[in-house]
């Protein structure tokens, strides 16, 4: 922060269109939390009119150069569709095409864009225009391009070829997000780009289709479950189950203007995508860990296909297993660049749609930092659609990360951009969780012989907060007879091996007063495992109290560390953040707390029943194990 010396967020964002380098990109997003806090003169209606050029057709365009698609559709709910560009006469390494979600397009050039991607921690080179494509590709991804081994002669004198010239094909993997899709031919790369081909749009057969659909659960009874799931369509649909019952949906959005403004933010510029509607409906009457079939829609937007779902365990059922982590995010199936990839999402998705095909997940918990979408909207779609194989068959139970809250002024307990200025409203509407109040997103569920108390560490944990009272009361509630463990959920971790440093400044990943407010709150009530996100990698404590291990782990005759909580000393810490987010290292002389760390992508299986309670630590990559640990009493 130190080495920008800018008085405010205006010079800021004129050093950017001046293309001055003021310091190293790395420090730029801390620098842009602080004087977007700060600055109150720039709102969004100044920022939308700062430095917008139109961009123009490139200049002597190539009389030869055509762009086709392999369909004019409409689309269907997952299609691909082979974009080939032909008659280039000197391939580029900077030309790109780009997918438009929007009805109608703004290609201008806006340079300040690029403090947008930074405010919410994506440093990436992205396309710096007012409309953001919601992917795009270099030609060269198609290997033949450069090289031009694909020649096509123009002109041609007998045997001898006078002009030949060069095409591409890209192949992109469209899902249906209701609004009319466009490709954009660019040269120039993503910084001065300029306009080579533009395709009409294309129409998706059924914008009004009832897709997405996830469960989660409304108590712990195990006898009801949540369906919710995406439509363009405001009309009552419902949800069709168990040979015929049937329940109505109830229908909720969001618009543009619910959406943070302290400060100009992606979610209320250009990364602004309409979420169509988001129906939601409470199936009850069920047994516990049973399976149903079911579908959703209605007879005038259409069905979806028959799905299986299963009923989660009941409170105090002798049994559970569940897969628990934390900032997993998104990736496309098509490689294509968006904004805010997370390399290590789809192997951790399909790697645990493989543990529930196996039949030995109850359900899921990913603990905050869901989807990465942070003002970006159309890749909540992106995200709900990835996830679909596990979500629409077991409950998908979330708890709130940063990147779903933080925004400046907006009653988030820490003031950075980090949620793009989403402040939560997205994630509450697409993951309704059985919580009290709006925007109050912490609750508990039992399943099984397991208590869950889920806690929300972007909102007010300090000790006369509403939050704080809510998790003394709910601790001091459990029934340790009928749920013997007691399991801690929060996203941002009180133990960490990790310290970011970023240019000069050092961020530590564990705020000391969260720590000093909440954890003696996890001895006195005898919480045996704490699981937090935020940092992204795997990393188990000793049972750990104010910094000291007040009990080790036993190694028992199958190599697992064993911890004896028959005489209670404090819980185990478990940081789970290796779903998706690029990987966090560790620093080189950890602490004597600190047991295991391992840095790779993957999740935790947990398997409970009233005796033992046993966590497993599995890369994505091969399904091994890569720590396992188990606590008795």
């Amino acid at each position: 922060m130190a080495a920008c010396k800018l008085s405010n967020l205006f010079m800021f964002l004129l050093a950017i269109l001046s293309n001055l380098v003021l310091c190293d990109v790395a420090i730029l997003k801390p620098f842009f939390v602080n004087a977007a806090t700060e600055s109150a003169s720039l709102d969004a209606a100044q920022f939308n009119a700062i430095n917008r050029r139109q961009i123009l057709s490139c200049t002597n365009p190539n009389p030869f150069l055509t762009m086709s698609l392999s369909t004019a559709g409409p689309l269907d709910d997952v299609q691909e569709v082979a974009v080939t560009v032909s008659g280039v006469l000197v391939p580029s390494d900077d030309d790109w095409v780009g997918v438009f979600s929007a009805a109608s397009h703004n290609y201008s050039a806006c340079p300040a864009v690029k403090a947008l991607y930074i405010e919410t921690g994506d440093i990436s080179s992205l396309p710096l225009l007012c409309d953001y494509p919601v992917k795009s590709k270099f030609l060269k991804e198609d290997p033949s391009y450069l090289s031009c081994s694909k020649k096509h002669c123009r002109q041609q004198i007998g045997s001898q070829c006078l002009i030949h010239t060069c095409n591409a094909s890209l192949t992109f993997r469209l899902i249906n997000i209701r609004t009319p899709i466009s490709f954009v031919y660019f040269a120039g790369g993503f910084d001065v780009p300029c306009i080579l081909r533009k395709s009409e749009p294309l129409q998706f057969r059924n914008p009004n289709s009832p897709l997405y659909a996830h469960l989660s659960s409304t108590d712990s009874t195990g006898t009801s479950i949540r369906v919710t799931w995406l439509s363009g369509s405001s009309e009552i649909q419902a949800v069709q189950y168990a040979g015929g019952k049937s329940v109505p949906s109830t229908v909720s959005t969001f618009r543009q203007t619910d959406m943070c403004n302290a400060v100009p933010a992606p979610a209320t510029n250009f990364g602004w995508h309409d979420p169509g509607y988001v129906h939601s409906a409470v199936i009850s009457g069920l047994s516990p860990s049973s399976t149903y079939t079911y579908k959703y829609g209605s007879n005038f937007v259409g069905w979806s296909g028959d799905k299986i779902f299963k009923t989660p365990p009941a409170a105090g059922a002798e049994a559970l297993q569940i897969i628990i982590y934390g900032d997993m995010g998104k990736a496309d199936a098509d490689s294509s660049t968006e904004h805010y990839i997370q390399p290590g999402s789809l192997g951790v998705i399909n790697a645990i749609s493989q543990e529930l095909d196996a039949g030995k997940v109850d359900a899921v918990f990913h603990i905050g930092d869901i989807s990465y979408a942070t003002g970006f909207l159309a890749e909540w779609d992106f995200f709900l659609e990835m996830i679909q194989p596990v979500a629409s068959r077991i409950p998908y139970l979330t708890a709130i990360g940063n990147h779903e809250r933080d925004f400046p002024k907006s009653g988030s307990y820490y003031g950075s951009t980090d949620s793009g200025g989403e402040c939560g409203v997205p994630y509450e509407t697409y993951f309704p969780m059985p919580v009290r109040a709006k925007d109050e997103p912490w609750y508990s569920v039992q399943l099984g012989p397991v208590h869950f108390t889920v806690m929300s560490t972007e909102h007010d944990w300090t000790p006369n907060s509403l939050q704080f009272k809510w998790l003394k009361n709910d601790l001091l509630l459990v029934d340790r007879r009928q749920t013997p463990w007691l399991i801690f959920i929060g996203h941002r971790p009180q133990y960490s091996s990790v310290v970011k440093a970023i240019s000069e400044i050092v961020y530590p990943s564990v705020d000391p007063k969260f720590v000093a407010t909440i954890e003696p709150l996890l001895v006195e009530h005898q919480v045996n495992v704490a699981f937090w996100g935020h940092v992204h990698n795997y990393e188990r404590t000793c049972a750990v109290y104010q910094g000291k291990c007040k009990s080790l782990p036993r190694k028992t005759d199958v190599s697992i560390d064993t911890y004896n909580q028959t005489i209670y000393t404090s819980p185990v810490h478990t940081v789970v953040g290796m779903a998706g987010f690029a990987l966090d290292g560790f620093k080189q002389n950890p602490s004597n707390w600190s047991l295991v760390r391992i840095s790779s992508f993957g999740y935790t299986h947990v398997q409970a029943n009233k005796h033992e309670f046993l966590v497993e630590y599995k890369f994505s990559s091969n399904g091994q194990i890569g720590d396992a640990f188990r606590i008795v009493r």
